[in-house]
Parts: C-alpha cells; sequence; structure tokens
C-alpha cells in the first residue's frame, strides 16, 4: 500500500499559518480608511448643503447679473444656478444618467484596487477623500435633478472658466494632488 504524498514542510506552514491567522474585525479594517472617509463626507456634507443654499435663493437658471445672479467681485465672482448634464467643462453634456453610471464604477474601482492606490496612507486617503467626496456629490444631483448644480462663476478679463462647485473642486484638487504626490514618491 502507497503512503500518502507528504507535503514540503514549508509549503504546509505557510498554508497553515494563513488560515489560522484571523482577519481583523470589520470595523477595524473600515477604520484604517477613517480619514478618507472623514474628508469625503466633510466635501460631501459642504457640497450638498452649499447646493441647497443655492437652490433655496437663487431661481434656475441665474446667470449673469440681469438674470439674478449675485455679484461677490465685480467683473470677477459670481454667485450663478446653473446646471450641467455633462463633465468638465461640459463635455458629454446631455450624458448625465452614463455620468452618473460611470462615476459609480469609478467608486467601485477605487473600493476594488484599494490596496493597490496605496489607500492606507495618509496623504493618500487625503486625495481619494476629496475625490470620493466629490464624486458622491455630484451622482447626488444626477440623480435628484439630472444635471450637477453649478454656482461658482469665476472671469478672468475675457475669459469666463467654466462654472463649478464644492465638489467638483474636490474632485480636482484630490487628482492634482494625487498625481503631483504619485510624480514626487513613485513606488
Amino acid at each position: 500500500m502507497d503512503k500518502p504524498l507528504e507535503q514540503p514542510k514549508v509549503q504546509a506552514a505557510a498554508q497553515h499559518s494563513s488560515i489560522d491567522k484571523p482577519q481583523p474585525p470589520r470595523l477595524r479594517r473600515i477604520w484604517a480608511y477613517r480619514n478618507l472617509l472623514v474628508i469625503a463626507l466633510f466635501v460631501l456634507i459642504a457640497d450638498q448643503l452649499s447646493k441647497q443654499a443655492i437652490v433655496a435663493s437663487l431661481p434656475f437658471p441665474s446667470y449673469g447679473a440681469d438674470h439674478g445672479a449675485i455679484t461677490v467681485i465685480r467683473n470677477f465672482f459670481y454667485i450663478v444656478h446653473v446646471g450641467n448634464t455633462g463633465a468638465a467643462w461640459s463635455m458629454f453634456s446631455g450624458q448625465s444618467l452614463l455620468l452618473a453610471l460611470f462615476a459609480l464604477v469609478t467608486l467601485i474601482a477605487i473600493f476594488l484596487w484599494r490596496r493597490a492606490l496605496g489607500l492606507k496612507e495618509l496623504k493618500t486617503q487625503i486625495c481619494f477623500g476629496l475625490l470620493c467626496g466629490g464624486i458622491v456629490g455630484n451622482v447626488i444631483d444626477r440623480l435628484r435633478y439630472g444635471h450637477v448644480i453649478d454656482f461658482i462663476d469665476l472671469h478672468f478679463g475675457s475669459y469666463t472658466y467654466p462654472s463649478f462647485n464644492v465638489a467638483d473642486s474636490g474632485i480636482c484638487i484630490g487628482v492634482m494632488l494625487y498625481l503631483w504626490q504619485s510624480l514626487r514618491d513613485p513606488h
């Protein structure tokens, strides 16, 4: 009668230790991303509160001093109430639902690749907290209104920068910080 094959001791020990090693409780795993979650929540709340203030105080659409916009600094900074059914700079206009779906897929991808992205590091959590809070803020608008509410309107001489909001700022700053961090410290 043949003797059963024995596994090499190193391989058996490795398999045994990974099986016996307890996984950290779910709350502790979530807590490892607390900075990302707190920043995302802060951006989301600031975004939604500011947009609610705009909806409550300015008719839609309000653009230009003659049409209800609020002048903060003449010829430079205005508070408006406009909608964007596209992405940045109105690219993909009219595709609000598709962009909301793309944003949700992006959030899922960030979650799935959180280890590869290095999301346990503080600097990376700051970047992705800004990004994720902004993404969720704009998705809420797309699902609630069919467009993103934009209200910050800046003019630089004859150039008018596209209107934007707190969520857009979070997304742009988060992406720029992440790119800057990646270029400074490529792993």
